[in-house]
């Protein structure tokens, strides 16, 4: 039975504290105000959601003021969307015009700020970027001389780290339908099956379970193992003796699940085996040391400690996890270098990885909530014994 959906959207109340929590980090930061130009700041603002974000024809912007409602400055073709938003103030122009893609209307938005020599935040960092030309960027900034532009990265990334309980209700409902379609693998794979055939059913079933989309989903199979877990698939038929691994980010109402699971191919060897056990237990000790005040460097060290058993690099993919949420991957990353404090509500992939054999490697993930009593599954556990198709 399909898991009963939330209701889709969010109440402006969801949208109001969002900007309310914005707003009185900036006051400490002596920020006027926020200027966002990428898809998930836009819509966790203000909830705007469509797939022409895939469109790099044009630029989109939403300044956050110090107070008051945030400002959206737009092409407009996206209008009549953004009026359907608790946003009151929406200006925009017809886009495309590389003469003026939106700077003049930035610019009388944001000029009385660079008169008064103003800060803004735009975000600067680690898993940001830039959604609009350099060179406009550029002609904006020579129009408003005397505006001073901080970097926000971390404002904006600690008010999403920590999900809203509507936002879990979210996630928990793409986890679910994300465990649903990895529990009926077994029935509709088979050995002698084309390895792209495997993606075209699995992203049919995630859709059938309720799935918006499927938009990520990568894998592996080869005899014992497999070597890297990001290839695109080929014809090769599913063969006895495969470790089969699919990875799936599906998504529901905008939000993401991303965990994974493994199986043999009719029969599984002693290495294949014990590297299933080693990365279940792994993740046993992230889920123990997944609790409020507690750190990322702390997870890692947790499912390292573990992995070490059967590999003493501890996992060199780089990290063991990450944020989830409107995106994929979010931050924080559970690795040696991010002390970032774990918080109730925040929302994990738990992702211990480990080498073995001949160059070959294994992978296991789920997500889950942190929470003060202790962490929360959002998908269904994988079994200790790698199963077997």
């Amino acid at each position: 039975m399909r898991p009963k959906a939330p209701e889709r959207g969010f109440p402006d109340t969801e949208f109001a504290a969002r900007t309310d929590k914005a707003q009185a980090g900036m006051a400490k930061a002596g920020l006027a105000g926020l200027l966002l130009m990428t898809e998930p700041d836009v819509r966790y603002f203000t909830g705007f959601q469509t797939l022409f974000w895939q469109s790099p024809t044009r630029p989109w912007f939403v300044f956050v003021p110090a107070s008051g409602k945030p400002v959206a400055v737009i092409p407009e073709i996206g209008a009549e969307l953004m009026r359907r938003s608790w946003l009151d103030d929406i200006r925009t122009w017809s886009a495309p015009c590389p003469e003026d893609d939106g700077i003049s209307l930035l610019t009388d938005l944001l000029g009385p700020l660079a008169r008064d020599s103003e800060t803004i935040g735009v975000m600067k960092g680690h898993e940001t970027s830039l959604r609009m030309p350099l060179g406009d960027w550029e002609r904006l900034m020579d129009n408003l001389m005397g505006l001073h532009v901080a970097d926000a990265t971390r404002l904006v990334q600690g008010l999403r780290k920590v999900k809203s309980p509507a936002e879990i209700e979210k996630l928990r409902h793409i986890c679910a339908i994300g465990s649903a379609t990895f529990a009926r693998v077994p029935e509709i794979v088979a050995e002698g099956m084309p390895f792209e055939d495997v993606f075209r059913t699995f992203r049919r079933e995630a859709l059938t379970q309720g799935a918006d989309d499927a938009p990520y989903v990568v894998g592996a199979s080869a005899p014992g193992g497999y070597g890297d877990v990001i290839s695109p698939p080929n014809r090769r038929p599913l063969q006895a003796g495969d470790i089969l691994m699919l990875d799936t980010g599906c998504t529901w109402d905008g939000y993401f699940c991303d965990f994974d699971r493994n199986w043999a191919i009719g029969h599984a060897d002693d290495m294949a085996r014990r590297a299933h056990d080693t990365l279940w237990r792994a993740t046993e000790a992230g889920l123990a040391a997944a609790r409020p005040g507690n750190t990322c460097r702390d997870l890692f060290r947790a499912m390292s400690g573990i992995i070490a058993e059967m590999d003493p690099s501890g996992g060199d993919i780089g990290r063991l996890g990450h944020g989830l949420g409107m995106q994929l991957t979010e931050q924080p990353s559970h690795a040696a270098f991010d002390e970032t404090v774990l918080e109730d509500g925040m929302v994990l992939t738990l992702e211990p990885s480990l080498s073995y054999g001949k160059s070959l490697m294994m992978v296991h993930e789920e997500n889950i909530v942190v929470r003060s009593g202790g962490a929360e599954l959002l998908t269904t556990r994988a079994p200790q014994d790698l199963p077997v198709i």
